[in-house]
């Protein structure tokens, strides 16, 4: 699906408002994340958007799951639909390395994007679709950390922002999950160039973006990386040391190597411990607070009660996204909110490949970890000529 031809930096705004109409909505890429979550969320919400069209390089695919959700058009070539729908929002659900050209070509075009995570390869890619961005009510895009929404980290989030339950000490953040050998026999996983990075950059990111979410700023990381089983390019699990701006210690560990498999974070602050223990998705049940002993019996009370259910998930991401756009506002995990995350990555295989802290901040132009997450590292960056089986 080639790029977009305008001029780079140009993008052509939508002469339609937004307002009294539904949302014009494009699918790009129609496997099982498409299927699974993007197109379920759409729908429960028709009286605010409509999809009008899907795209694929597949064309029986793409034929298929227009097919099947009640899609009026299908496409195979993705410029040629932005010019005859021209869609509000294209959601992006095919794999990292198509991401960066697909999104700048559908900001381009005007339209808004929501794109799967990872959400580029490297940084330099991010800067690029930044700055493809318009400006003073967009069209922006943003990432899928679907982790953060919900009434669970809503609340969370808010007794943190307040300091209700004391300052922040100590925090866990572990995604341990289990890929067996059939699970990297697909093309572009394992490989930097297609997925951008092993565990930490495919799965541990939503956790670690909760955390962020959570605990705002981090301000440097320590980290070791292994290829402990897996015959890929990239690692297969991963251990870091973060510090924050607040002062807070935490741990995190990403794996593809766990049977038990389990996504949970933990935050120790001078009043409460909170900690939420899930897999691919939380609810209000998911999440306790352990007041200290000195703790009224009241206030405990107080901090327990999360509200009416809702659940993280792509629906509840994409509500608020839509009443960004409606409002011609920035959405959340969009621009520098959706970068930190990125950024943490990148400094995790720095400091993983060179044995030093690695600083917040510090990878930009110039900087190897900046166009490459494994930045070139001898035993880490592709060798040319040589293939990696799976």
């Amino acid at each position: 699906m080639p790029a977009s031809e305008s001029e780079p930096g140009t993008y052509r705004p939508h002469s339609a408002p937004l307002d009294g109409r539904r949302i014009r909505v494009a699918v790009v890429g129609t496997g099982a994340i498409a299927r699974d979550s993007h197109l379920p969320a759409l729908a429960r919400l028709p009286e605010e958007v409509e999809v009008v069209a899907a795209v694929d390089i597949d064309a029986a695919s793409v034929e298929a799951c227009c097919a099947e959700s009640g899609i009026p058009h299908a496409y195979t070539d993705l410029d040629r639909m932005l010019r005859e729908q021209r869609p509000d929002l294209v959601t992006i659900c095919t794999p990292p390395t198509l991401h960066r050209d697909q999104t700048v070509a559908a900001l381009r075009a005007g339209a808004w994007v929501w794109c799967e995570k990872p959400p580029v390869p490297t940084l330099a890619d991010f800067d690029a679709v930044e700055a493809a961005e318009g400006e003073g009510g967009g069209p922006y895009a943003a990432i899928v950390f679907q982790h953060r929404f919900g009434s669970g980290s809503r609340h969370v989030r808010r007794l943190l922002a307040e300091q209700a339950l004391g300052r922040p000490l100590v925090a866990h953040c572990q995604t341990t999950w289990y890929r067996d050998t059939a699970y990297y026999a697909v093309p572009w996983r394992g490989r930097w160039r297609t997925e951008g990075g092993g565990p930490a950059m495919g799965h541990g990111i939503h956790q670690m973006d909760l955390l962020l979410d959570l605990l705002g700023p981090w301000s440097e990381v320590r980290a070791m990386a292994g290829r402990l089983v897996h015959d890929v390019e990239t690692e297969d699990v991963s251990t870091a040391l973060v510090r924050f701006e607040n002062g807070a210690l935490a741990t995190v560990v990403n794996s593809v190597l766990s049977p038990d498999e389990v996504s949970r974070i933990r935050i120790d602050c001078a009043r409460a411990t909170v900690e939420l223990t899930h897999l691919y998705g939380h609810s209000n049940a998911h999440w306790r607070i352990t007041p200290a002993s000195d703790v009224p019996a009241e206030l405990a009370a107080q901090w327990q009660d999360f509200g009416q259910d809702v659940p993280s998930s792509h629906l509840a991401q994409l509500r608020e996204l839509v009443a960004s756009m409606r409002a011609g506002q920035r959405p959340r995990s969009s621009g520098a909110d959706g970068r930190t995350s990125l950024e943490l990555i990148a400094a995790l295989y720095k400091s993983a490949f060179t044995d030093a802290t690695v600083k917040a901040g510090e990878i930009g132009p110039g900087d190897p970890y900046y166009s490459a997450m494994h930045g070139g590292a001898p035993g880490w960056a592709p060798v040319a000529g040589e293939g990696v089986s799976a």
